[in-house]
């Protein structure tokens, strides 16, 4: 089967970043799927993964952690898909790739593809959907269908991936939406995706936020690093929750959240397939339910910009864009 594979982690300008190769189509056991991968997307966390060190990989490694396309063959475990079914998913940080014809996934971490989405909308969907929802749903512990209705939520970095889509499940849970953005194209973006509120986190935030007569918020999620971690503290009501995506090394002072009963919450969307949790499922029904949504109009996909085909060409420029940090939405590659 055609792949795209690394043997050395380089820097994207370099034309050996990744190459085209073909490898063995796999073959799926107990609870894996064999998906005919359609599209991908890419995510931070895939140029992290590359990002340059001295390992070698031989055979070459093929990573990737979005996917759409086609059930091929199942394992005898599988009870939640057949072969010709449409799915999406963001795979599993442990195991090969979706930047491969073929790929073998967990049913339990796959979900049905929006009806009403082609393969590349889709594609540019799974991770950060999955890492939002839990960041609000399961984290933070608002609650998906209401409850929570005009309670204010700050999402810090809200014009990449996982804000995108987070901007819109907050929304859809009736919350108020403080979203942050830097440029004028992310902020236009933003309020396209239905934030209430816009403000910049290059900015005085917490002056910001108060200048919109709001004290304090009662969610906070910072969805592009901890810099803003201070900030965060400030204006997170006391008894309330703080929720990162953001590996650091940063210091992060407590004293305030202390004398604030405040909360601090990590989400890592691979943890659950990482660990296999009893609970592996949830992801299916996350990403089953959030299919729905968007079947019914109440969600739209991300995807900002697609290349075609699936080729290391192509995927070096798609890294290429991510690793600017000035992309909106998600950058999707399509078709072997």
């Amino acid at each position: 089967m055609k792949a795209v594979g690394l043997t050395h982690y380089l820097p994207i300008e370099d034309p050996d970043a990744f190459l085209d190769v073909e490898l063995d189509k796999p073959t799926p056991a107990g609870h894996d799927i064999l998906v005919a991968v359609k599209a991908v997307a890419v995510n931070p966390v895939d140029t992290k993964v590359r990002a340059p060190k001295d390992a070698v990989e031989n055979p070459p490694r093929v990573i990737g952690y979005d996917a759409s396309g086609v059930v091929e063959a199942v394992g005898p475990d599988v009870t939640l898909f057949e072969a010709g079914d449409e799915v999406y998913y963001a795979g599993d940080i442990t195991r090969s790739g979706t930047n491969a014809e073929f790929h073998l996934v967990d049913e339990r971490i796959v979900g049905h593809k929006p009806k009403s989405l082609n393969h590349a909308q889709s594609a540019a969907l799974p991770l950060t959907t999955i890492t939002a929802y839990e960041a609000f749903f399961d984290r933070l512990g608002i609650d998906r269908d209401g409850a929570n209705k005009g309670e204010s939520l700050l999402i810090i970095g809200a014009g990449g991936g996982v804000g995108s889509i987070g901007i819109q499940l907050a929304k859809a849970a009736g919350l108020v939406v403080i979203a942050t953005a830097s440029r004028p194209e992310t902020t236009a973006w933003v309020k396209q995706l239905g934030a209430d509120h816009v403000i910049n986190h290059r900015e005085d935030m917490v002056s910001q936020v108060r200048a919109l007569g709001m004290h304090h918020v009662d969610h906070v999620a910072i969805f592009n690093d901890m810099r803003h971690w201070n900030a965060a503290v400030e204006l997170i009501r006391p008894q309330h929750g703080i929720v990162s995506i953001d590996n650091t090394d940063q210091p992060m002072p407590m004293a305030d959240m202390k004398t604030k009963s405040a909360s601090l919450h990590w989400e890592f969307m691979f943890a659950r397939a990482m660990h296999q949790t009893p609970d592996m499922i949830e992801q299916h029904k996350l990403l089953s339910h959030v299919a729905g949504e968007i079947d019914a109009g109440r969600i739209r996909t991300t995807v900002s910009e697609v290349l075609s085909p699936i080729n290391a060409a192509n995927m070096r420029e798609a890294h290429r864009l991510v690793e600017t940090g000035k992309a909106k939405g998600k950058i999707v590659v399509e078709g072997f």
